[in-house]
């Protein structure tokens, strides 16, 4: 890692996980697989912000640890990169195991319990498949009803979330870094 930590991707230490390594390291892993519009890939770094902030929109008194574990949802994809969901079907229980047992290692550094209440889990679940929904329509080429089929209808919000959703694009690799930084900065704050 660029922090000078050396992470053992089979048994992850807490101790070995940086915050600016994630940020980085998710500001270069592309979503789609590169496969969308613009001059920028749509980094897991950017995905991360939109996810908190949906969450946020969905419970607008979501406790900060909560606001965390949203951010963090897809943090493993900074040394693993980000495999489509057929794909990490396809390889089986095996990978997953291995994420999970990383973003386990992840929630402990930032003092999060290594496995979500299922209400939280659900949450984050569900605004992952609104963002995923968004780029899927706005980024990545995908017709609503495609979008729909593999995403499902998404739930309408108001608001700041609605608009950012609305002017989605891809942003410049600091940018996205930067951004991820910024709002783990302000949720560590508290």
């Amino acid at each position: 890692m660029l922090s000078g930590r050396r992470l053992d991707l089979l048994d992850p230490s807490p101790l070995d996980i940086e915050i600016a390594d994630i940020a980085h390291g998710l500001a270069r892993v592309a979503r789609w697989n590169g496969q969308t519009h613009g001059a920028h890939a749509f980094s897991v770094a950017q995905h991360a912000v939109v996810v908190h902030d949906i969450a946020c929109a969905l419970q607008p008194e979501l406790a900060r640890n909560w606001r965390l574990a949203a951010l963090l949802h897809d943090a493993p994809e900074y040394v693993v990169g980000d495999l489509i969901s057929p794909f990490k079907a396809a390889i089986g229980l095996d990978y997953k195991a291995f994420e999970l047992r990383l973003l386990a290692a992840i929630h402990t550094r930032f003092g999060l319990p290594p496995e979500l209440p299922d209400a939280i889990r659900t949450l984050v679940k569900t605004a992952d498949r609104i963002a995923a929904y968004h780029e899927a329509t706005r980024l990545a080429g995908f017709t609503e009803a495609e979008a729909s089929r593999y995403f499902g209808e998404p739930v309408a919000l108001d608001g700041e979330a609605a608009v950012m959703l609305d002017a989605l694009e891809a942003l410049p690799t600091g940018e996205a870094q930067s951004s991820f930084l910024v709002v783990f900065e302000a949720l560590d704050a508290h």
